[in-house]
């Protein structure tokens, strides 16, 4: 079990047993819910395992020092408890840092990386207005920075209202300590080992995500990675533009490593 964080992380699973296995890991301040309509459509292929980090939905709490590799081994645990099989790796935000941190723990076992709402920045200034609105308003500041995470144009729509009260009404499970504990983590900026990654990674941006020219700073990191830019959405892609996200994914598996046989 990974240490600094309290046991084992909540999961959500969909598709059949013994298919292959696609493990999902969600950005600030979502929780499992931000892959809804992945775990739907892409469970058609895989045993899709979404899990819940420390502080948001019903995981464990992460102790003070946690860091990005616990997190990262805090989902290897997750994923061997489901099979042993190459895993293909899906995150967003701080999960697009969790899943290349998974990779860099086992790379024998990652069949590919998916990472959207990422960039590449050795130095993270921009995420201490995050701490500093949690540090003011506890777990309240979650609803505002819900909807940060959309395009302005999505975010002004009742299904974007919707999605944010999703999260805050589960509220009471969450943890501010952890969730601090978490971005002091991620703060501290993006490790120098991202040049050394070879599994293939597709990085889907968001033309309206904040760190949509990091995306391309990551993708010239990283030595094998492809780039698709999805026009008109925001920092939770995947949300707001699924037919696309998917879409983009499933090509790009297909071509990469293979889509499983659905009747296998």
């Amino acid at each position: 079990m990974a240490s600094r964080i309290d046991g084992t992380l909540y999961r959500e699973v969909t598709g059949p047993t013994g298919a292959p296995l696609m493990v999902f890991v969600h950005p600030n301040p979502m929780d499992n819910a931000a892959w809804m309509y992945q775990l739907a459509h892409l469970s058609t292929w895989y045993r899709c395992v979404a899990v819940d980090l420390p502080g948001y939905g019903r995981s464990p709490r992460a102790r003070p020092g946690v860091t990005l590799f616990d997190l990262a081994e805090a989902c290897w645990d997750v994923a061997e408890a489901e099979g042993d099989d190459p895993v293909v790796l899906v995150g967003c935000s701080v999960g697009a840092n969790v899943v290349l941190h998974m990779q860099h723990l086992s790379p024998e076992r990652t069949a590919a990386v998916v990472v959207s709402g990422a960039g590449y920045a050795t130095e993270k200034p921009h995420l201490q207005r995050h701490v500093d609105a949690y540090r003011r308003d506890g777990i309240n500041y979650r609803n505002a920075y819900a909807l940060q995470d959309f395009s302005p144009a999505f975010r002004a729509t009742p299904l974007a209202e919707w999605m944010a009260r999703l999260w805050t009404e589960r509220n009471d499970a969450a943890d501010v300590p952890s969730i601090l504990a978490m971005f002091e983590a991620l703060i501290q900026g993006d490790p120098p080992w991202f040049a050394a990654v070879q599994t293939p990674v597709l990085i889907l941006t968001g033309s309206e995500d904040a760190a949509h020219e990091r995306a391309f700073a990551l993708r010239d990191v990283l030595p094998n990675a492809e780039l698709v830019t999805l026009v008109g959405a925001g920092h939770a892609c995947q949300l707001e533009q699924p037919w696309e996200f998917d879409r983009h994914l499933l090509d790009f598996l297909d071509r990469r490593v293979g889509l499983p046989n659905i009747a296998g």
